[in-house]
C-alpha cells in the first residue's frame, strides 16, 4: 500500500506538470465519466436544483446541472495543480480584491476567523495568507479516514505554509496560539449539513424554510472573542477566481447568539445565487428535517 501511495504520488507529480489548460482537456473525460456514464449522484444534484429553483424550467435546471459537473471536473484538476503552482501564480489566479481588509484587522493584533464555503475551488483558499507576513494562516480540517489519502490532502493544503487544524482539536490550537501571542487567521468550511447532534441553528436557505447551519464556528469565535470575516468568491473564468473579504464582527463576543451564523448563511446565499453552477451540489444538503427534538 505505501508503494502504491508513492507510484500514485509520483504519476500526480509529473501529469501536473503540464499547464492548466492542457490539463482542462481531461477535465472534459472527468465530466463525460461523471455525468454520462457513472452518473455521479446525479439524482441528488437534480433534486437538490429543483428544490432551490422551483422557478426554473427543465431546460434550466439541466443546464446549471451541466455546468456544474464540468465545475466539478474542474475543482478536482485545479486542486491537484496545486503541487506545481507557485506562490506568485496562484496569487493572480486566487486574486484577493481588498487584501487590506485583513491587514488593518492583523495591524490591531486581532485574530480572524474566515469562513467560506464549497464554492468555487475552495481548496486554493489556504493562499490567501501569502498576502500577510508575520501573521499565522491555518485552517480546520475534518481527517480523512483513508490514512494515505489523508496525508496526501494535507500536503496539498498545508503547501503554502498553512497549519492544518484537525477539527476536534481546533479550539485547543487557537487557545494555544492565543497564549503565545499570535496573531492568526484561521479559515474553514462550513456550508454542509451539522451532524445530528450539532441541528441547533435553523433558517431560510435556498428556497428551504428550514435549513440547519452549523454554529460551531460562530461559538468558538465568540468564546475567543476572534473577529469574523467572510470570503465571497467568484469564479472570473477558468482557473481564475476574484475574493472579497467581508467583516461580519471585529469582536465576535460583542455580537449576539446566532447573528453571525445568520449573516453567513445569508451571504452564503448571495454567492450561491450569483452563479448556482460553482458550488458543491452532490451534497444531500437537506437530509435533516426540523422536529421537536432538534428544535
Amino acid at each position: 500500500m505505501v508503494v502504491l501511495y508513492y507510484l500514485l504520488y509520483a504519476f500526480i507529480w509529473l501529469l501536473f506538470w503540464l499547464p492548466l489548460p492542457i490539463l482542462y482537456g481531461i477535465s472534459y473525460i472527468l465530466y463525460f465519466l461523471a455525468y454520462y456514464v457513472v452518473k455521479y449522484r446525479k439524482d441528488v444534484v437534480r433534486n437538490n436544483l429543483i428544490s432551490c429553483f422551483p422557478e426554473k424550467s427543465k431546460e434550466e435546471i439541466i443546464d446549471i446541472e451541466k455546468r456544474f459537473y464540468l465545475f466539478f471536473a474542474d475543482t478536482a484538476i485545479e486542486t491537484l495543480k496545486l503541487i506545481h503552482l507557485s506562490k506568485d501564480e496562484i496569487k493572480e489566479r486566487f486574486k484577493i480584491n481588498n487584501p487590506e481588509e485583513l491587514e488593518r484587522l492583523f495591524e490591531k493584533g486581532r485574530s480572524v476567523m474566515i469562513v467560506l464555503g464549497h464554492y468555487g475551488s475552495w481548496e486554493w483558499s489556504p493562499s490567501l495568507y501569502l498576502h500577510y507576513h508575520g501573521v499565522t494562516g491555518a485552517e480546520m480540517y475534518r481527517p480523512i479516514k483513508n490514512p494515505y489519502l489523508n496525508k496526501f490532502f494535507l500536503k496539498l493544503r498545508s503547501i503554502y505554509g498553512t497549519e492544518t487544524l484537525p477539527k476536534n482539536e481546533s479550539y485547543r490550537y487557537i487557545i494555544k496560539y492565543l497564549h503565545e501571542g499570535k496573531v492568526f487567521g484561521l479559515g474553514l468550511i462550513a456550508d454542509q449539513t451539522p451532524s445530528i447532534p450539532n441541528l441547533h441553528f435553523w433558517t431560510h436557505f435556498l428556497n428551504h424554510p428550514d435549513t440547519p447551519f452549523l454554529n460551531g464556528p460562530e461559538r468558538i469565535a465568540r468564546k475567543a472573542d476572534l473577529a469574523f470575516v467572510y470570503l465571497d468568491v467568484k469564479r472570473v473564468k477558468r482557473g481564475y477566481y476574484s475574493c472579497d473579504l467581508i467583516t461580519l464582527a471585529e469582536h465576535a463576543k460583542e455580537t449576539q447568539e446566532d447573528e453571525l451564523t445568520q449573516r453567513y448563511a445569508e451571504l452564503m446565499e448571495r454567492t450561491i445565487l450569483r452563479d448556482p453552477a460553482y458550488w458543491l451540489w452532490t451534497h444531500r444538503r437537506w437530509k435533516h428535517k426540523r422536529n421537536k427534538e432538534n428544535n
